[in-house]
């Protein structure tokens, strides 16, 4: 039987997954690397650094699968969304990637808007608004502050593209990653020309775009030396992350949902047709399933707040906790559960890196509001809880404004995997949490891109409805679903308290 591998270029690491055609994961790998902020909210990388991890990642993965690389039939690529790789005419990377959490380009952003005539004309040219962790302000932030270096820009790739390049040598895209950057006629599929002649900017910088099945080419005898594969192994479109992880979670018809709470949280919806809020709160992209699109709404900081409040204010525990042989998450949700429904009135504000959804406001700043004498870490911890799935209920709630249905909940990331956030998820979104069989997310969705395109499934929908199935289920808590119905207008009315304050900072 053949194998199939996803790769996923993440932020803290590549992932690689190998598969059978059957969806039986054989084995997986990571390959971690740092991130840089060489100034306050920026965000980089090196992307010789993605290269090196899925150089040294997928002999280790095949050794421990038991695979010969001759077996591989295909690999499907995956990665962080909206990030920007600078190459010169002689494919040399030119500066550090910039990723999609940086927040530099404020600027740009009312630059993109003016040129178009509005923020209502960019919308409806491409589906999207203008936000600072998209690609396109990103080449203008280039062209307005490092002129000698975008002078010297001859392609611009997104991250699981720029190792598609390495792979095959080929400047492809797919059509679900490329609507991140801002530039892409998300209802016709293809590149704006009317938006980038706008921004002079010439579409020879941008790759060819695919359907996220299609085979964009085959490894290079070079690189199938190195990786112990053969020149046979063709490389699918793929998708960004996110179309990516709902793929893997079986999102690819109305009505489920996903949710995923890694480093940014998702909440993810899949729509035959291409639905556009109008006030662009939420993203209408196109979606890895062929010919359909998706709505998303992102919140920056979702499990990395929990992170982020680990590492700030629970170095004792933690050092305690590990002493033991023990998980400090699962002291702290230990903790959380104590706390009552609402922390006692305690709000957390997870805005520690700017936020996405539906505020897009890089200005926006974390806070925990509602602090009082009896306010102990467990309050904090299930505040921190609660502010991260409150944040990702607004974008839910546009879904529905818009008239897209929502009935399960399937929940995904690394915030999945406390049983006990899974159901703040159930009760503050109204609405049955579900895990699935497989954990693997991104890397187990592209395999699945991968698999369908070398003729083991007739389409992705055939190959989730082989692969994927329901593993835990939690329905709501009426009561809890209650208190979060009522505390819910007051954490969307803190945002708009604190609106003006926040760039003041």
């Amino acid at each position: 039987m053949s194998v199939y591998l996803g790769i996923d270029v993440g932020t803290s690491g590549t992932k690689v997954l190998a598969i059978r055609a059957d969806g039986t994961i054989l084995a997986s790998g990571v390959g971690e690397y740092p991130c840089y902020a060489p100034r306050p909210l920026w965000s980089e990388q090196d992307p010789d650094d993605w290269w090196r991890a899925v150089v040294e990642t997928v002999p280790k993965v095949l050794a421990k699968a038991g695979v010969s690389g001759s077996k591989v039939k295909g690999i499907g690529l995956s990665g962080q969304m909206h990030g920007s790789v600078f190459l010169d005419k002689d494919n040399n990377v030119i500066r550090p990637a910039i990723l999609w959490n940086d927040q530099r380009t404020a600027k740009e952003c009312e630059e993109i808007e003016a040129a178009v005539g509005g923020r209502d004309k960019l919308v409806q040219m491409v589906a999207n608004p203008a936000m600072t962790g998209f690609t396109a302000p990103k080449i203008l932030w280039l062209r307005n502050n490092e002129p000698e270096n975008f002078e010297r820009v001859a392609k611009v790739l997104l991250p699981k593209d720029e190792i598609r390049r390495r792979l095959t040598g080929e400047f492809a895209t797919e059509v679900s990653d490329a609507s991140g950057t801002l530039l892409l006629d998300v209802e016709n599929r293809r590149w704006s020309k009317p938006l980038l002649d706008a921004l002079k900017l010439d579409e020879s910088l941008l790759p060819t775009v695919f359907e996220s099945e299609d085979e964009t080419g085959k490894l290079t005898k070079e690189v199938a030396d190195a990786l112990g594969l053969t020149t046979d192994c063709f490389v699918v479109g793929g998708a960004g992350d996110c179309a990516a992880g709902a793929v893997g979670n079986g999102i690819v018809r109305q009505g489920a949902l996903s949710t995923s709470l890694g480093t940014s949280g998702v909440a993810f919806v899949y729509s035959d047709a291409p639905k556009v809020d109008k006030l662009g709160r939420v993203h209408t992209f196109c979606h890895a399933v062929r010919g359909k699109w998706h709505m998303m709404g992102v919140t920056l900081s979702a499990a990395g707040s929990l992170q982020w409040f680990r590492n700030a204010l629970c170095q004792e525990l933690r050092a305690k906790v590990e002493a033991e042989g023990k998980d400090v998450y699962d002291a702290l949700c230990a903790e959380a559960a104590k706390a009552p429904v609402g922390s006692d009135g305690l709000f957390f504000l997870p805005y520690l890196s700017g936020e996405r959804s539906p505020h897009a406001d890089p200005y926006a700043r974390g806070c925990f509001i509602g602090l009082t004498l009896a306010t102990d870490r467990g309050r904090m911890t299930r505040a921190v809880m609660e502010g991260v799935c409150y944040s990702i209920r607004e974008s839910i709630d546009i879904f529905r404004e818009l008239g897209v249905p929502v009935e399960e909940i399937r929940a995904s990331g690394g915030g999945a995997k406390s049983p006990f956030w899974r159901q703040i998820q159930a009760d503050v979104f109204g609405a049955k949490t579900t895990t699935l069989n497989s954990e693997e997310g991104p890397a187990f969705g592209v395999a699945l891109l991968a698999a369908s395109c070398g003729g083991e499934y007739a389409n992705v929908q055939e190959a989730c409805d082989a692969t994927i199935r329901r593993v835990s289920e939690l329905d709501p808590n009426p009561e809890a679903q209650k208190e979060y119905d009522a505390k819910f207008p007051v954490y969307r009315e803190l945002y708009k308290a604190l609106k003006a304050s926040f760039p003041k900072m």
